[in-house]
Order: C-alpha cells, then sequence, then structure tokens
C-alpha cells in the first residue's frame, strides 16, 4: 500500500480549529466534512472557545482526545499551528493538512516555520500536507478535507488524478467536470514544506482507481523526487499531463512569489519532461483536452486519423488544422470507400474528410452505419467529428447516434463543438464522457498530444533511463577550477573525446617549432585560464599556412591582449592544427541545473543557435537511444543528413562524442559546473568529429 493511502482514506480525522463562526475557514471545513462528505470514520474536533459544535463535543487540544487520529486537518493562525503540529506528533498522528496561510510566501520568518515543520516531520514520520494550502479532494472517495466552497458543485468521479501546488487553478480544472470530465482526487500542496506535487504523482501512479495524472507546477524544489514519481508513472503505464507555470521571465517571477519555489529553467523542464514521456502542455484548456482523450482511450499502432461531417467548410477547416499539426489523413481501405460510397449520395465526398452533406439529416440509420465504418478501418486511430451548428432535436438525434456508434467503436470518437450555443445535444455528449473539444484548434493540439504520447509508449527504451544517483543535489563548495583550453581538452581527451593535435609554446622559437611538428594550415589562440573568450580580446589566428604567419601571429595576438586584458595571466599560444576542409560545426554544451543537475545542450552552430535558438537538451546520463534521438531533434539536423546534396555527416561519431562526454561528466562527480565545446567538427561519414574549442568551468584542483 501506497504510504500516502490514508492522507486520502483516512479512517478517523481531527479538525483543530474548529468554529461556528459563519464563513470562516473552520466553518467551511466542517461543513464539508460533516455534510458534503460520506466519511464513516471518527471525527473529532478540537476547540478552545467552545465545549460543543454542531452538536458534537469538543476537545481542548489534540492531546486530550480519546484517541489518536490518523489525520488532522489544521485551521489555527499561523502562529499557533506550530504547537499544534508537534502535539499532533507527540501524539503520532500519521498526516497533518495544514490549510493555514502565513509562513514561506510571508518571508524569512514564515519560511523558518516551514523549516521546523520538516524538522517535526523528519523526526518524528508525521507527513505534513500544506501549508497555504486549500486542502485534499478525494472525489471517488467523497471526502473533502478543504474548506472551499465549490467542494460540493465539484463532485464528479472518474479516472483523472490531479496534483497542483496552487487551489486556483487546480480548482479551475476540478470545474471541468461540466464539460463531463470526471476526476478521483485532487491534491494541491501549498508552499510544500513536506509533501510535494511529486509525491502526489507518486500516489496516483499506484491509485487503482487512476488512469490519467494531470499536473499544474509552479516550481519544483526536488528535482530527482519528481523524476522518480514521474518515471513511476510511466512503468505504471499512467500517462501524466503537465502544465508548468513560469516558462517566461515574468512567469517565473510570479510563480515564484506564489509558492516559494524553484521555477527552473524553462527549457530544461521540457526537456525533462519530454525524455520521460511527460506530456507538457500550454494551457488549461489543452490540459483538459488531453488529459480526458487519455483517459477515454490509450493511443495504440496508428498515426492516423480520419474527419466526418456534415458541413464541407468544416471539414476542410479541420483537416487544414490537422495539416498544420503534421497530423496525418487515414487512406480509407477499399472495403470502406465501397460502403460509404454505397451509402450516401454521389455528391458527397467520401475520402478523408469525409462530408456527408445534408443527406446525413434527411436518412435515420445512414449516420450510425457510415460512421462506424469509418471508425472501424483499420488505419483509423480516431475519428474526428466536428458540429458547426447547434440543430436542436437534430444535434440531439445525432449525439445519440455517435453515443451508440462509439459503444461499437475500437477507437474513440472526438465531437468539436464549435458553436457558442451548447443546448441538450452538448450535455448529452457530457453526460456520457464523450466530452466535446471546444473549438478545432483545441481539438488537434489535443490529438497531436494523444498521438505523440502513443509515439512514445511504443519506443522500446522508454523506460530504460536511470538518473545519477546524485540527480539534483547541490554541488559541494571548493575553489574554483582554473584551466586553460589545453589543459581542458587534454582532460576531454583522456576520456575518449578526440581534439585536434596541438601543442603549447611559451615563446616565440617554441610556436615556430611546434608549427613544423604540426604542419600547416594551424590555429594559433592565446593561453590563459584567465580568458574564457578568445576572440574578444583578439586572442585567435586561423589559417596559418607558413612560418612567416605563425611569427606574426605571435606577436599580434601577445600585443591585442596586452592591450585588452592586460590581467590576464598567460602561459604563452596554443598552437592547433585547423580541421579538415567541409563538415559541418555543432554546439555541444553541458550546464547545471539547479533543480536536475547536469543537462546536456546540442544544436548547430553559427546562427541556428544565436539567432533561432535550434537546440535539444537532455538531462544526463546519455543512454546511446537517447543520443542518436537527440542529435536528429533539432530542425537543422538536416544540415547533417546531407541537405541540398551535402555529404552526410558522420553522426555516429558525433553520437560516441556525446556518450564520452556524459560519461566524462559522471567521473567528474559534482565538480562540473559548465562544459562548452563550441564549435565541434563533425566531418562527412567515416571522417571523424573533432572538439575545437573547449572551455570547463567548476571546481577542484585540476584534471582527473
Amino acid at each position: 500500500m501506497n504510504p500516502l493511502h490514508g492522507l486520502f482514506n483516512p479512517r478517523s480525522i481531527a479538525v483543530v480549529g474548529a468554529s461556528d463562526r459563519p464563513d470562516s475557514i473552520g466553518a467551511r471545513t466542517l461543513d464539508n466534512l460533516l455534510v458534503h462528505s460520506r466519511f464513516d470514520g471518527e471525527v473529532w474536533l478540537v476547540s478552545t472557545s467552545k465545549p460543543e459544535l454542531f452538536g458534537r463535543r469538543t476537545w481542548p487540544s489534540i492531546e486530550h482526545l480519546p484517541a489518536t487520529p490518523e489525520l488532522a486537518v489544521v485551521v489555527v493562525p499561523a502562529a499557533a499551528a506550530m504547537g499544534v503540529l508537534e502535539q499532533c506528533a507527540a501524539r503520532g498522528v500519521r498526516f497533518a493538512v495544514v490549510l493555514t496561510s502565513g509562513f514561506g510566501e510571508t518571508g524569512p520568518e514564515g519560511q523558518a516555520m516551514e523549516a521546523r515543520m520538516r524538522e517535526i516531520a523528519a523526526a518524528s514520520g508525521m507527513r505534513i500536507y500544506g501549508p497555504n494550502c486549500p486542502g485534499i479532494t478525494n472525489v471517488n472517495g467523497r471526502l473533502g478535507l478543504t474548506f472551499s466552497p465549490s467542494f460540493p458543485h465539484d463532485l464528479q468521479p472518474g479516472p483523472i488524478g490531479i496534483a497542483t501546488q496552487g487551489g486556483g487553478l487546480g480548482r479551475n480544472i476540478m470545474q471541468a467536470m461540466a464539460r463531463g470530465i470526471g476526476v478521483g482526487m485532487w491534491s494541491s500542496s501549498g508552499n510544500e514544506a513536506d509533501l510535494q506535487v511529486a509525491d502526489f504523482i507518486d500516489y496516483m501512479a499506484d491509485a487503482e482507481d487512476i488512469r490519467v495524472i494531470v499536473t499544474l507546477i509552479e516550481g519544483i524544489k526536488d528535482g530527482a523526487r519528481l523524476v522518480r514519481a514521474l518515471q513511476k508513472a510511466a512503468r505504471q503505464g499512467k500517462p501524466v499531463v503537465a502544465l508548468k507555470v513560469g516558462r517566461s521571465e515574468e512567469g517565473a517571477r510570479a510563480a515564484a512569489s506564489h509558492t516559494a519555489s524553484i521555477t527552473g529553467s524553462a527549457q530544461v523542464n521540457s526537456a525533462v519532461f519530454a525524455q520521460l514521456g511527460v506530456i507538457e502542455v500550454d494551457d488549461i484548456d489543452e490540459l483538459v483536452d488531453t488529459a480526458w482523450l487519455l483517459a477515454r482511450q490509450l493511443p495504440g499502432e496508428v498515426d492516423e486519423i480520419a474527419v466526418y461531417c456534415s458541413s464541407g467548410g468544416a471539414a476542410a477547416l479541420t483537416a487544414d488544422a490537422i495539416g498544420q499539426h503534421h497530423i496525418g489523413l487515414t487512406r480509407f481501405r477499399p472495403e470502406t470507400t465501397r460502403v460509404l460510397s454505397e451509402k450516401f449520395p454521389s455528391y458527397a465526398a467520401v475520402g478523408n474528410p469525409v462530408d456527408t452533406t445534408a443527406a446525413i439529416l434527411a436518412h435515420k440509420g445512414l449516420f450510425d452505419d457510415t460512421l462506424l465504418q469509418v471508425c472501424r478501418d483499420p488505419g483509423v486511430a480516431l475519428v474526428v467529428l466536428p458540429i458547426a451548428i447547434e440543430y436542436g432535436a437534430v444535434t440531439v438525434e445525432i449525439a445519440q447516434a455517435v453515443l451508440r456508434v462509439q459503444a461499437q467503436s475500437p477507437v474513440p470518437i472526438l465531437p468539436i463543438w464549435m458553436s457558442d450555443r451548447t443546448g441538450e445535444g452538448f450535455e448529452l455528449y457530457a453526460r456520457h464522457g464523450i466530452v466535446p473539444a471546444r473549438s478545432v484548434g483545441k481539438a488537434v493540439k489535443a490529438i497531436r498530444r494523444w498521438l505523440d504520447h502513443g509515439r512514445w509508449r511504443r519506443r522500446a527504451d522508454r523506460l530504460d533511463w536511470q538518473p545519477w544517483p546524485t540527480l539534483g543535489q547541490a554541488p559541494q563548495p571548493g575553489p574554483a577550477l582554473r584551466i586553460t583550453e589545453r589543459e581542458a581538452k587534454q582532460w576531454l581527451s583522456g576520456h575518449g573525446i578526440p581534439v585536434p593535435g596541438s601543442a603549447l609554446a611559451t615563446t616565440r622559437e617554441e610556436a615556430l617549432a611546434a608549427a613544423e611538428r604540426l604542419g600547416y594550415p594551424l590555429v594559433a589562440k592565446v593561453a590563459s585560464a584567465d580568458i574564457a573568450h578568445k576572440t574578444e580580446v583578439g586572442g585567435v589566428a586561423i589559417g596559418l599556412a607558413d612560418a612567416a604567419a605563425v611569427g606574426a601571429a605571435w606577436d599580434r595576438i601577445h600585443a591585442n591582449v596586452r592591450t585588452r586584458a592586460p590581467e590576464a595571466q598567460v602561459q604563452g599560444l596554443l598552437i592547433e592544427r585547423m580541421a579538415p576542409a567541409g563538415g559541418v560545426e555543432v554546439l555541444v554544451g553541458v550546464s547545471r541545473d539547479p533543480v536536475f543537475g547536469p543537462v546536456l545542450t546540442f544544436g548547430l552552430g553559427g546562427i541556428h543557435v544565436e539567432l533561432f535558438q535550434d537546440v535539444a537538451r537532455r538531462l544526463l546520463p546519455l543512454t546511446r537511444s537517447e543520443a542518436e534521438r537527440l542529435v536528429r531533434e533539432p530542425r537543422s539536423f538536416a544540415l547533417l543528413d546531407g541537405a541540398r546534396g551535402r555529404p552526410r555527416a558522420d553522426v555516429s561519431a558525433l553520437v560516441d562524442l556525446l556518450l564520452a562526454l556524459s560519461d566524462f561528466v559522471a567521473a567528474q562527480g559534482d565538480r562540473i559546473d559548465e562544459i562548452d565545446l563550441n564549435p565541434v567538427w563533425v566531418g562527412p561519414a567515416g571522417r571523424g568529429v573533432l572538439a575545437l574549442d573547449a572551455v570547463i568551468v567548476g571546481r577542484g584542483e585540476g584534471a582527473r
């Protein structure tokens, strides 16, 4: 049994701060528990002001209760809450739900109280939910440990579990019940002094009555905890649909002030979600549409869909949106086309999209036979049903026919209700769980997410990746790592990362001798641990074809550095062989994310990175299959793949370099904060790769 089972299904409850003052948090919490819940366990009321509430005896404290409750709901002011939690821990209470606000969101004093909460939880084993939260709702179990006045109205059970931090948007998702969505449970964890969103995803992954998990995250405090929970959901076959708030600079500031969490890099968060099979969406409507489509039916082996419509314009509009989202329309099997041709008049369109024309309105039974034939075509994963107009009784008849067909169909039918007038037809779909999308664009985005998740589920290696044990741990403090480019390259070369032949010259004569040994053409670069960006100080000369050019470069680079970086300590020049002609330059980097730890970034060099941000990211470590997908992810991969008659690049050698870099970071533990290999030269197939520049930032003394 999951350790949080008793939080969602307690055997006994104490309400500390119970009240009968109208509209108070204590009174609303009691009303939801005693009147609107169906809880048959013991309930004890703790109040210091009244001996009786609502005909029930009260006790002055947790210490005075006749037995130990499994769960305590704490609704006293923040100043008194800490004493209550200490009493609960001493009494052996297993769970405390702290609804009160006035903690970490208020500043250092409140943050200190939350730190004390964590100490209490760690010492006693009591888990603390909140503070600063609206409570917890088990809809399938009809239990509301919440002060929300909406609780009695949002009680349509179902297979979706919701895990959020904030209460307002969480309740907004809950109220999609009005469209026919069924929700099994909702946790809104507030400031997360102890329990976090990750813990509730973990619980829902085990819960037998939950098929799809929805999460709305404002900040992530513990990356490792979240990764473990998401991986558990994937192993259990439960899709996770996520909306991350704080993806812009402005949104990140708002989320941090709201939840006191680390919002993290939006790009890194998205990369981690994709790597773990999480379906990331952009807004609440998309969250609900995608989650319910997954709850209705998981995607299978087929990736193409069909459109069935009685409006030619609506069919064309839907087909446009489908094409813009790169979704394929099924080419019907001959049997499907034959049946449609026989049933429909000659002027109907029986390809895909299917335009039934108004004939569908005049011939009862035609809808059932033809729609079911489309649903049963083996090349169809899903059937889209745009409904352009609310026709009153006719629309109801169509809805009834759709329900009959859906009962026999092997694939889901997704109605799109395009009219602002809803009516009885819409309600009929909602009551039977065939929830209509409210626009063509929203429907197609949900279908795109649904199909993408199907592709992820079909990947044989989707569950292979395992994080490092140190994931998300803060690095140990230490002296800054000070190394030159040459030292960085020697370090990397020792771990299997190819670099050009080179020599360090501390005098002009040594530079000329090194040039003769290495052979021309050459590159000369200033060697200094104090200069990370050598081109900015005039510290690089390329295309050196003879000894005279090398000597001139020596003089010019030293003069530039003396002028532009006079404080830098210079060892000399790095004399290095130039990469062969041809090839493609790419960027490979590693940075330490404060939430998830080392993340690798890959993209093509030049404007593809600088202007278009055309990069892909992965949480380390890399597997070979993940590295192969990574290099193909940027839109500019075509340049590596032989676009416009170019020779195909040595992608296999590039993948080897990425894996070697992942292993290098693993070998260094938490010493590495940043690695920048920019550029990496990728030669034509069979010619290998070379890291032409290397910067390593971290802590410690030299290579190992």
